[in-house]
């Protein structure tokens, strides 16, 4: 069994930045009337309260589903690495100035006004908590690790685990 480290407020946040920054892609998940709706986004920003920043189309079903319920999960994950879960409320803006801080070029193959698209918006989520879980030693110590335990039998688990409050 691996090690388990529950983390609260900057300990929590230096977490979501270190998985989140790293892993860069989630599963956003929102909520329509009827189910648990997901599609992969790529987080622009990560802030120094742990807010997540991502740019989307005014008239996506993503901000018409925050439009209705602003409750939100996130899921990230890199393959016998780091997962990371966060749940929390989203919010849309559409304020230039952030949308230019937060504009990466590759965004233009979803909005090809680019930057100054008039569709182009912001949502800022908020999480509230979380569970994490990722390897003490690295992808390649864990393979490794992984292998041995499958030949041997034995359990050589290297992961850490634990929930995020902020």
């Amino acid at each position: 069994m691996g090690d388990h480290k529950d983390l609260t407020n900057e300990f929590a946040v230096d977490k979501i930045k270190n998985l989140a920054e790293n892993i860069k892609t989630c599963m956003f998940c929102t909520y329509n009337e009827y189910r648990l709706q997901s599609r992969p986004m790529s987080v622009q920003k990560i802030d120094d309260l742990g807010q997540l920043w991502f740019l989307s189309d005014r008239n996506s079903n993503v901000n018409a589903e925050i439009s209705l319920n602003p409750q939100v999960e996130l899921f990230f994950s890199e393959p016998h690495d780091k997962f990371l879960t966060l749940h929390g409320s989203a919010s849309i803006s559409y304020d230039r100035e952030t949308i230019k801080e937060l504009y990466d070029p590759i965004v233009k193959v979803w909005m090809p006004e680019g930057e100054d698209d008039p569709n182009l918006s912001v949502i800022k989520v908020v999480p509230e908590d979380g569970y994490y879980w990722n390897n003490k030693n690295g992808k390649m110590v864990a393979i490794a690790k992984m292998a041995t335990a499958f030949v041997t039998g034995k359990t050589m688990d290297d992961g850490i685990e634990g929930t995020l409050k902020l």
